[in-house]
């Protein structure tokens, strides 16, 4: 078939429309063994055929920071999502460069988060969903009023008969079902080919996705295809054969299966460094979109960087169509500040010293002219202004500047040079100098000199520990003061139900309930060890005038103590209080709970220590 293309001014030659590939159905997996050895790295082989670069007339950039990325993390808060999902647009532009965004759609906090993001009525990035192949999740993806869905559509010999334990003609026949499914219901189908480059391409690959596009032209909807590089196994090299060329693996789904650059897009993992540069070569050989996530998040060695896609997309193309490259700096400092997660600091755009340099001579250069070694202006495009390398030259002035800028305070929290601890971090520079020092001071040593003259600009791992413990104490409240049990006012009631929840939370010291008038109304529901440390409270005493009991009575809002020592057990705690309410919105009573710090952190550290070791 031939077809004229406008932009080159000839015919073009296109195999979709006379050669039909057939499926190769084999009693065997064909695993590859001469390029997957398994026992052995990965092997790299070349047919010497060269591809011609032949770019898609449009980039875009798909996120999946919440479904792939959330893999490999703890998973993300309604709130954090939704934060995130408002960086994303913001980075997106009004021209929609970060085009979509794929959601987890199984659990009721998966769809609250969607409907969250929803509510903002956001243009770009578009909310789609994920789904496995079959009906029931199908269902969700309609529920929740999406237009688009992925749909996991393995291709490789080692998912379709190692994993689900199928034919190759058996999996092909599963997924053509649920799609046709999802055409029928009106919901653009967007099929992720897992682990295509160690899939048979001329023997499952293009001929299912010739059928796909059949489908796609019968019931007038469009069907996309996904091209996931599971492993991270494939290559850019000119002459790489298939199925790991990247140029020959997108061209063959155009060329051969007929489908539209838009209608394609690039899904890669980062275990052999070669995510980004995998990820844009797609872009140059015709595939549309680039799946991403926010830092490389994913499971494993993680997925194509969001920030950096977004600077390869401006590199390429030679123009921001309206992105918001400055809000990549707070979606770094976001995770960061909000999460707890440390961003390596020579982490590329948005790591602490990415655009800091601590050789003498490169310094004495960024004096006369920041060009000479910065990348570009980071200031301008990430609002992140040049790093100030501290030597003996550079005096107190300097050194404030170094702390404001690398600590980000700001207001009355900056510090200026006459400042004590200012002047004892000068005086140490000068000793390490006086001493035969050459080089200039790191980032990490100015960090240490900081955290021993200045501890009160930095948010220790105790000021973290105590952040944590009043928001999940605020949940846990948040929750329990809404239930039908807590809300009856009954004693009995109320206290089997404040019972269960101390066995779901040991951390919590005891529980109470005082009704609106500050008489308590419940024993104190705590662990059988403390019980007798609790006899002197009664039922009937009166806490009217408490702090905990009088501000929820105010305001109608939760309220949350400050640290302090029970005089009961001599453990650290916090009171968390509120207002339990009836079926007129009236507060009836307050419900009060007090909370072990110590076994919450200890909590905290259990859990952190399973993190990493895998532990599950």
């Amino acid at each position: 078939m031939a077809r004229w293309n406008k932009d080159r001014r000839l015919l073009d030659h296109e195999h979709a429309g006379f050669r039909r590939h057939m499926l190769i159905d084999v009693d065997e997996p064909n695993l590859r063994r001469d390029i997957y050895p398994y026992s052995e790295v990965c092997k790299i082989d070349f047919d010497h055929q060269i591809t011609t670069v032949d770019p898609a007339r449009n980039f875009y950039i798909t996120d999946t920071t919440f479904r792939d990325g959330q893999q490999s993390r703890p998973p993300f808060t309604v709130k954090q999502i939704v934060d995130i999902y408002k960086l994303l647009s913001r980075i997106s532009g009004k021209r929609g460069v970060v085009r979509q965004s794929e959601f987890f759609l199984y659990t009721a906090k998966d769809r609250e988060a969607v409907e969250e993001c929803q509510s903002l009525e956001l243009e770009y990035p578009e909310i789609t969903g994920w789904i496995r192949a079959n009906t029931e999740d199908l269902k969700l993806v309609k529920e929740m009023g999406l237009g688009e869905t992925g749909i996991l559509t393995s291709v490789s010999d080692y998912h379709i008969f190692l994993k689900l334990g199928l034919t190759r003609a058996q999996a092909r026949d599963r997924y053509l079902n649920l799609v046709r499914q999802a055409l029928e219901l009106g919901i653009i189908p967007r099929c992720h080919f897992e682990d295509v480059t160690r899939a048979d391409i001329f023997g499952f690959v293009v001929p299912f996705a010739q059928e796909l596009k059949e489908l796609s032209e019968h019931y007038g909807i469009r069907v996309k295809v996904r091209l996931c590089d599971t492993l991270g196994l494939a290559v850019t090299y000119p002459g790489a054969a298939l199925p790991r060329s990247v140029p020959k693996l997108v061209r063959a789904l155009i060329d051969e299966a007929g489908f539209a650059g838009e209608d394609l897009e690039w899904h890669g993992h980062n275990d052999f460094h070669k995510a980004l540069i995998n990820a844009t070569t797609a872009w140059l050989y015709g595939l549309c979109a680039i799946n991403g996530t926010f830092l490389g998040f994913g499971e494993r060695t993680g997925n194509t960087p969001i920030e950096a896609l977004v600077m390869e997309y401006i590199a390429l193309r030679g123009e921001t169509h309206g992105m918001e490259t400055r809000a990549i700096t707070e979606a770094a400092e976001y995770f960061e500040r909000e999460m707890d997660y440390r961003i390596p600091n020579n982490y590329p755009l948005v790591g602490r010293d990415f655009n800091a340099t601590s050789a003498g001579v490169h310094v004495d250069g960024l004096i006369k002219n920041e060009e000479i070694y910065n990348i570009f202006d980071t200031k301008a495009i990430l609002n992140r202004p040049l790093s100030i390398i501290i030597t003996d030259k550079s005096g107190s002035a300097a050194i404030a500047h170094w702390v404001n800028s690398r600590l980000r305070l700001k207001g009355d929290e900056q510090v200026d040079k006459k400042h004590p601890g200012i002047v004892k971090i000068a005086r140490s520079i000068q000793k390490e100098y006086e001493a035969g020092r050459t080089t200039s001071m790191s980032n990490r040593e100015m960090e240490k000199l900081a955290r021993k003259y200045l501890p009160q600009c930095f948010r220790s791992s105790f000021d973290r520990l105590k952040a944590r413990a009043k928001d999940l104490a605020f949940t846990v409240v948040e929750g329990f003061i809404e239930t039908p049990d807590v809300r009856s006012m009954e004693p009995n009631r109320q206290e089997p139900a404040m019972e269960t929840l101390l066995e779901q939370h040991p951390f919590i010291q005891f529980l109470y309930v005082i009704d609106s008038n500050g008489y308590k109304i419940t024993r104190n529901i705590t662990h059988i060890i403390d019980r007798a440390k609790f006899e002197s409270q009664y039922v009937g005493d009166s806490y009217a005038d408490r702090m905990w009991f009088v501000e929820p009575l105010r305001n109608g809002k939760i309220y949350v103590s400050d640290f302090y020592t029970s005089r009961f057990t001599g453990a650290l705690c916090i009171t968390v209080s509120g207002p339990i309410r009836n079926e007129e919105d009236e507060i009836v009573g307050i419900l009060g709970v007090d909370l072990r710090f110590e076994d919450l952190a200890r909590m905290e550290a259990e859990e952190e220590a399973e993190e990493e070791t895998g532990l599950e």
